[in-house]
């Protein structure tokens, strides 16, 4: 198993595998990689002819196997991606029945030279590890674990990507930007693109991190709703010890809770009057790709839930301002009330 830093390493060399299982909480880089594999892997000719998708959630060995063995198309290699395959996550949330059956077959197949089998699923969260299933195929396929980068390993992409960007940043200002962004690739990447427009031709300082960053808290709380929305009551208190051990106060993370509810009611309330990603990151002053975030987390709530959310924050607020008592058992019945909406 190698994550995705070994993979760069592999595909600068035009180094490519027959057989790939990806997993990690970020679908867009994986899609990122599969696209680079394929381009690799048919030099670009006649790719639509000899490439081959399938729902992990419909897909069958069958399907898999049949496309597998089909020569490739005035091309050396062909390119089959199996998306969304939940049946290899130890969750038991797959929806293919066919999932078991599949994982039994495919540990006892060849892939053929012809051709390039890449096969994801999706981590639930930032906290999940590789499956028991997916380690059984650590000899039969490379298995590439896109997970979080951390202190030099971090620093060194990063900095490679404000390069990318055309703009350098000093050891100190990278050091503290690492520290200060949310660890997840998509969301630096936008964060450069905007210090790089933000500094234009000066050099980035440490007051300019500061005031373009969104606060640390942000994120979390934005994960703590989106496990209430799966009624993942445990998680998102997990979340809220993290917060509460790092000093946060009582009446801040609810503050936070209730602005994430405020701001996704409205936000509902424009999707319904069918207005799109641009209009609504531009009337509530959000960067669009947290406006896009934002939108996929409202959709799983109804506009009911999200107002009595909101009430249920009021009422906690009183409690917090006129009784005495654990601020911390307040706020976690405000999660444990809120996941029963």
């Amino acid at each position: 198993m190698i994550n995705f830093l070994d993979l760069d390493n592999n595909l600068k060399v035009k180094k490519i595998n027959n057989f790939y299982i990806f997993c990690g909480f970020n679908e867009n880089i994986i899609k990122e990689y599969i696209k680079n594999i394929s381009l690799i892997a048919t030099n670009n000719n006649f790719l639509d002819l000899n490439y081959f998708e399938y729902d992990g959630n419909k897909v069958t060995y069958d399907d898999i196997i049949n496309s597998c063995e089909t020569l490739p198309f005035l091309s050396d290699k062909k390119v089959v991606v199996i998306y969304r395959a939940n049946f290899f996550s130890d969750k038991g949330k797959a929806m293919n029945k066919n999932g078991d059956e599949i994982i039994k077959q495919l540990i006892k197949y060849d892939v053929p030279s012809h051709c390039v089998l890449m096969i994801y699923y999706i981590f639930e969260n930032d906290r999940e590890k590789v499956s028991s299933k997916v380690r059984k195929f650590d000899k039969k396929a490379l298995v590439v674990e896109f997970t979080k980068l951390k202190g030099m390993l971090l620093q060194k992409k990063v900095k490679e990507m404000f390069k990318e960007k055309g703009k350098d940043i000093g050891k100190a200002e990278l050091g503290f930007f690492c520290s200060e962004v949310e660890n997840n690739l998509d969301i630096i990447e936008n964060e450069i693109e905007k210090l790089c427009c933000y500094c234009e031709e000066k050099n980035i300082l440490r007051e300019d991190i500061i005031a373009l960053l969104p606060h640390k808290s942000d994120s979390d709380i934005f994960n703590l709703v989106d496990f209430l929305s799966q009624k993942k009551v445990e998680n998102a208190l997990e979340i809220l010890d993290e917060l509460m051990f790092r000093g946060e106060k009582a009446t801040y993370i609810l503050s936070m809770f209730e602005r994430q509810f405020r701001l996704m009611i409205n936000i509902k309330f424009k999707m319904e009057e069918g207005k799109s990603k641009e209009e609504i990151s531009a009337e509530e002053k959000l960067h669009p790709f947290v406006c896009e975030k934002l939108m996929m987390q409202c959709k799983k709530f109804t506009a009911l839930q999200l107002a009595k959310a909101e009430e249920l924050c009021l009422k906690t607020e009183l409690l917090l301002k006129s009784t005495g008592g654990e601020d911390k058992i307040k706020l976690e019945l405000l999660i444990i009330n809120s996941a029963m909406l």
